[in-house]
């Protein structure tokens, strides 16, 4: 995942699923290939499935849904589909949006706190400022609390720009249904969201505080460094350890990471970026044990995710072992 996946928004698309607009008479069919529009496009149809859904593995899922329908369709099909990159993005949005659906009955019997499968990034993806926030654990947090219409639409709307008039025929919807669950959603988003943005060097710098006290176990020095009002959430989906609710405040939240050396003898942290930001990784018996991602906010840390789920850590631990 790289800065340049910022999208701009697709361009217009026929009614319907868009084979029924043609292009010019002498146009030659989409390629299916290494060329072809679905190449071109996969990483934005990923980026846009992986901020629907929180999941890299669903997201994965669902371009390869695409790929399918792309490929059934045939030479014939293709070559009426004026707006490739339209009509994928259509194909995925419903994948996805019918996915969501399905994850949503699931997380009601998830034991614990739900979190985002985290995914590895690099630097140059926070100097976009826009694609790091929407990707950032953090609002992908937020997002989680949306009805999966109103993410959909949050993330073509206010991620991708993409005008009502295109969202609507994925969800079988009019523009002004959609306008108005834009709305909702961008109120409920603006609401939840991380009250201020941190550069990115500032982050590190708080980072790198709290990874020496966590390390050593300093309590005041974990007491400095988290907000009076620190939120720790941590996922262990009912596999592994992991505070089952919400620890909140930074005397609670200190006492339990000071406890972290003790409890966890040789294990070793890491920098690492995740989803647009510098991060934590906790490595434990060689293995990419658990994903930490914080919030800055004021020079303090007001948030922390603590992904420790290995279903959703066992992707993430190979991305790594290949960048070694």
């Amino acid at each position: 995942m790289t800065a340049s996946m910022r999208p701009t928004a697709p361009g217009s698309e026929p009614p319907g699923d868009g084979t029924d607009s043609t292009s010019s008479p002498d146009a030659a069919p989409a390629p299916l290939g290494s060329e072809g529009p679905f190449v071109t496009h996969r990483s934005l149809l990923f980026t846009i499935a992986y901020e629907m859904l929180g999941s890299a593995a669903d997201a994965e899922d669902v371009v390869q849904e695409a790929w399918l329908r792309w490929a059934d369709i045939g030479d014939a099909g293709r070559a009426e589909v004026r707006d490739p990159r339209t009509y994928l993005v259509r194909i995925v949005t419903r994948q996805a949006l019918n996915r969501l659906r399905t994850l949503a009955r699931r997380k009601e019997e998830y034991v614990g706190e739900w979190l985002p499968e985290p995914l590895l990034t690099g630097p140059d993806v926070a100097e976009d400022v826009e694609l790091a926030e929407s990707v950032s654990i953090a609002m992908l947090t937020v997002l989680e609390t949306l009805t999966p219409a109103e993410r959909v639409v949050f993330v073509l709307r206010e991620v991708f720009d993409m005008p009502y008039d295109e969202i609507a025929p994925a969800l079988d919807k009019t523009p002004a249904a959609v306008r108005q669950i834009a709305h909702r959603a961008r109120a409920h988003v603006v609401a939840r969201r991380p009250r201020m943005q941190v550069d990115q060097a500032e982050q590190r710098v708080v980072l790198e505080r709290f990874l020496a006290a966590v390390s050593s176990g300093d309590l005041q020095g974990l007491l400095d460094v988290l907000a009076p009002d620190v939120v720790l959430v941590a996922d262990g989906g009912g596999i592994v350890t992991a505070v089952r609710r919400p620890v909140v405040g930074g005397d609670r939240v200190a006492r339990v990471l000071s406890r972290f050396p003790a409890l966890a003898p040789g294990v070793r942290i890491a920098t690492v970026w995740l989803n647009g930001a510098p991060a934590l990784r906790v490595d434990a018996a060689g293995d990419f044990d658990t994903a930490i991602s914080v919030v800055v906010e004021s020079g303090r840390i007001s948030r922390i995710y603590a992904m420790r789920n290995p279903h959703k850590m066992g992707r993430l631990d190979e991305q790594v072992t290949l960048r070694r």
